[in-house]
């Protein structure tokens, strides 16, 4: 597989392809000190206190309010320019804050005191305490040698993670990340109470070294950019955090053509925001999202034309679409839930197996995807957890500050 890093009118493109087939698609704009971003760290102050909510609206940055969840159990650190912390987050208070989920649509972006410091293969969150292992590690004895490692570092203040690729690293790199992210814990400590409100502690990592860091720098074989400047800054990234990765980074030659052609990236992009998708046997998929969920309907289009076993047809095409739905929802990023209206099927060991091969194709999402259940009329419903906006929120989010700047020039 190959990690593709590039710059286009509609940002900068981190897309995961397997040979020729484009996989996954994140956009973001060009580095602005003004944009903020899933893992920004700030001072905020508490502008309101909701109690029939148990929420608390919180100014992060100059005129920008977000939404922080008081059902936590861990309360966010105070700063000295508020009041002493006495468990409670009351209006006037100085606290830190972590965006943990950007805006979408009407709401505003979702804050936690539970900062999270996010490395390659350990997690430390601030606010817990404790050492946990990634469920996905099963081998016991792995689990075991990571959890009395990481006991080793532990401390009351702060929860350790071993993540999922950390089975695969050394002793010495978990070592090595453990006490880096326990020194950046430190200072976030020591110098973020003592800053005034507004102030952004951390810059999460731009969304395309955000990728490379959670596992895409093992999934590859190849990090290809045809841009100097990102080139730059992913040597840069690797050199400090993933050393034995640098042989995978490429700079694209044009003499091989241009990259956005080789691999088809803007016509599998705009292909990735419409609505309807055909597959080989001439049905197609109808993706439509709404404010409440994503429904996806399944129709046979031209694929029945001329069958004898219309029910056979039936589940071929049902079985079709189960795959390309989970390729699709990884491809745009949907998330939520999702309802699919698959074609009726009669046979419930047909429904059965479309169940069970649809639970089979969404495990190869690393998104956490459930397959919950099929209804008597043939609806399905999934749930995939939300990590960033969908790719049509994202590029639409990008088009519309691009118009905004333009406005402002003329």
């Amino acid at each position: 597989m190959e990690l593709l890093l590039m710059k286009r009118e509609e940002g900068i493109l981190s897309v995961l392809a397997d040979g020729r087939r484009i996989l996954q698609i994140h956009a973001e704009a060009e580095d602005d000190p003004e944009n903020t971003a899933v893992g920004d760290i700030y001072v905020g102050k508490v502008r309101n206190v909701v109690k029939n909510i148990n929420a608390a609206f919180v100014e992060f940055a100059k005129g920008k309010m977000g939404y922080l969840s008081l059902a936590e159990k861990a309360v966010p650190i105070h700063t000295s320019g508020g009041r002493q912390d006495d468990g409670r987050v009351l209006i006037g208070d100085e606290i830190i804050v972590q965006i943990k989920q950007e805006a979408i649509k009407t709401k505003p972006p979702a804050l936690t005191g539970m900062i999270d410091l996010t490395g390659r293969y350990i997690v430390l969150t601030i606010g817990k305490s404790g050492c946990n292992v990634s469920k996905k590690i099963k081998d016991k004895e792995k689990r075991k040698y990571l959890l009395e490692l990481l006991e080793e570092y532990r401390q009351e203040d702060f929860l350790l993670i071993a993540r999922t690729n950390s089975s695969e690293a050394s002793e010495k790199v978990l070592r090595r990340e453990m006490e880096k992210l326990i020194d950046r814990y430190d200072k976030l400590r020591k110098e973020g109470i003592h800053k005034v409100a507004m102030s952004r502690l951390e810059r999460a990592l731009p969304v395309y070294l955000a990728d490379i860091r959670d596992g895409y720098a093992a999934e590859v074989d190849k990090i290809i950019t045809d841009d100097q400047d990102i080139y730059e800054k992913v040597y840069d990234h690797l050199t400090e955090n993933d050393p034995e990765s640098l042989q995978k980074l490429t700079m694209w030659s044009p003499e091989n053509g241009k990259l956005d052609a080789v691999y088809n990236v803007s016509r599998s992009l705009e292909h990735a925001l419409m609505p309807k998708v055909w597959l080989k046997s001439g049905a197609y998929l109808v993706i439509q999202p709404t404010e409440a969920l994503i429904s996806i309907d399944v129709n046979t289009g031209k694929a029945i034309s001329k069958k004898k076993d219309v029910q056979k047809t039936f589940y071929k095409i049902n079985v079709e679409a189960a795959r390309e739905i989970a390729v699709q929802m990884r491809l745009r990023n949907l998330s939520g839930i999702v309802l699919v209206d698959f074609i009726d099927m009669k046979s419930e060991e047909d429904q059965k197996s479309l169940m069970e091969i649809l639970r089979q194709e969404v495990r190869k999402d690393p998104a956490q995807t459930t397959v919950v259940d099929m209804t008597k009329l043939g609806l399905v419903e999934i749930t995939r957890k939300k990590a960033r906006k969908s790719l049509y929120e994202q590029i639409n989010s990008l088009r519309g500050s691009e118009r905004k700047m333009q406005k402002e020039s003329e």
